[in-house]
C-alpha cells in the first residue's frame, strides 16, 4: 500500500527515484548514500582496511579526510548546496559522529556484485544495503526505548520515508572485470550486475512502499563501451522500476556524458589537463603507476620514488589516476544540477532541484 503523505527518494547519481507527493520541499531531514570511492567520506579508511595519507585532501580539508580526492566529492557539493552538513561514514565511530542528518555507506572498493577474496573492500553493494537496514532498525529501537535523548546522533524515525537517497556504485565491477575476463564476457556480465543491484535497491524500497585501444580522448575504449551498455541497460531498469512503482517518480541521470563533455572540452571549463594525474609518479602522458599509489613510496628498480601531488590540483581533472579532483567534481555536480542531462528533465518532475546554484 501506497504512503501517500511522504515521498522517498533515489538519487543514483545515474538514476533518481522519488515517491510522489503534491507539493514537494527540497527540505530533506536526512541523506544515506551508497557507493564506492566516488562517494566514500570516509568509511573504508574506519574499517582499517586501507589508510590514505598527504597529499590527499590538501585543498580543501588541509589533511586526509578518508575521501579519495584532494578535496571535496560529488556529494559534498551537493550535501553543502542544500545546506546540509557533510555525511559521516557509517563506521566512523570515533569522535562521537553525527547521524541526524544522514549517514554514508559508501566505501571506496565496492562493487555491486558480492565481494571476492580479491576484493579491495568486502562491503559490496548488498552489504551496505544490510548496514543500512540494521542502522535503521537500530534507530527505530533507541528512539523507542531511550526516548528523545539521543535526538542530537540519530535521524527521527519519519526520516526514513522522507530522506533523499543517494547512489553512485558499478564502475569496480566493471573496471574489475577487465583484468580476467574478455569484452564479451563482460558485457554479458552487465545484466546480472544490474539484477544484484535491482534487488539491493528494492530491499531498500519496500519499507518507503510499507592497457586496450585508446580512444581520441586517451581513454580506454573498450572500458568506456561497456560503461555505455552499462548504462543503457541501467536506463531500462529506471523504466521498469516506474513500472512497478507507479507512486514513484524515476529521472535517469546521465553522468558518463557530463565526464566524456569535460574531458572533451576540458580548457573550456578552465583546467589545463585532462588525463594526467595531479598526484602520481612517471610523468607525462599520465604521470600513473598502479606500484606506487598517491603519497605513497615505493622502490622501483632499486629505486626509491615518491608518487607526489602536482603544485595545482584545479588545472587537473584527475586526482591520482582513478579519482577525480575537487574542482572535477565540483564541476560535476553543477552539471547534475542544470537537469540537462536527466531524462524526463528536472523541470517535469522535479522542478526544486533546478533552484540549487553553486
Amino acid at each position: 500500500m501506497a504512503i501517500k503523505n511522504s515521498f522517498l527518494q533515489f538519487f543514483l547519481l545515474t538514476s533518481i527515484l522519488t515517491s510522489y507527493v503534491e507539493s514537494i520541499d527540497f527540505n530533506y531531514p536526512a541523506v544515506f548514500n551508497f557507493g564506492d570511492s566516488n562517494s566514500d567520506t570516509g568509511d573504508l579508511v574506519a574499517s582499517g582496511l586501507e589508510g590514505i595519507s598527504d597529499p590527499y585532501g590538501q585543498t580543501y580539508f588541509k589533511k586526509p579526510s578518508g575521501r579519495y580526492s584532494d578535496g571535496r566529492l560529488i556529494i559534498d557539493f551537493l550535501m553543502d548546496d542544500m545546506d546540509l552538513p557533510f555525511l559521516n561514514a557509517y563506521l566512523e565511530s570515533i569522535g562521537a559522529p553525527i547521524f541526524r542528518r544522514g549517514c554514508n555507506f559508501a566505501t571506496a572498493g565496492s562493487t555491486i556484485l558480492p565481494a571476492t577474496a580479491t576484493s579491495v573492500s568486502p562491503f559490496s553493494f548488498g552489504v551496505q544495503v544490510a548496514q543500512f537496514l540494521r542502522f535503521k532498525d537500530r534507530v527505530q529501537d533507541i528512539s523507542k526505548t531511550t526516548g528523545r535523548k539521543y535526538d542530537k546522533y540519530i535521524p527521527a524515525q519519519d526520516s526514513f520515508e522522507k530522506a533523499l537517497y543517494m547512489f553512485d556504485i558499478g564502475q569496480n565491477d566493471l573496471a574489475g572485470a577487465f583484468y580476467s575476463k574478455s569484452f564479451d564476457q563482460i558485457l554479458a556480465s552487465i545484466p546480472y550486475i544490474l539484477q544484484e543491484f535491482e534487488a539491493g535497491m528494492m530491499n531498500i524500497a519496500k519499507f518507503g512502499t510499507d592497457q586496450s585501444k585508446l580512444d581520441v580522448l586517451g581513454c580506454v575504449s573498450a572500458h568506456n563501451q561497456a560503461a555505455q551498455l552499462f548504462n543503457l541497460q541501467l536506463h531500462a531498469l529506471s523504466k521498469k522500476v516506474q513500472g512497478q512503482y507507479p507512486d514513484t517518480n524515476v529521472t535517469y541521470v546521465d553522468i558518463y556524458s557530463i565526464k566524456i563533455n569535460l574531458l572533451s572540452n576540458y580548457s573550456r571549463y578552465g583546467f589545463e589537463q585532462p588525463i594526467m594525474a595531479c598526484c602520481g609518479y612517471g610523468g607525462a602522458p599520465l604521470n600513473y603507476d598502479s606500484r606506487v599509489p598517491c603519497g605513497q613510496t615505493k622502490v622501483i628498480n632499486g629505486n626509491n620514488v615518491t608518487a607526489k601531488g602536482c603544485s595545482d590540483s584545479t588545472e587537473y581533472i584527475n586526482w591520482d589516476g582513478i579519482h577525480y579532483t575537487e574542482a572535477a567534481n565540483q564541476y560535476v555536480a553543477s552539471q547534475i544540477l542544470t537537469g540537462k542531462y536527466s531524462d524526463p528533465p528536472f523541470s517535469d518532475k522535479m522542478p526544486f532541484l533546478l533552484k540549487l546554484k553553486f
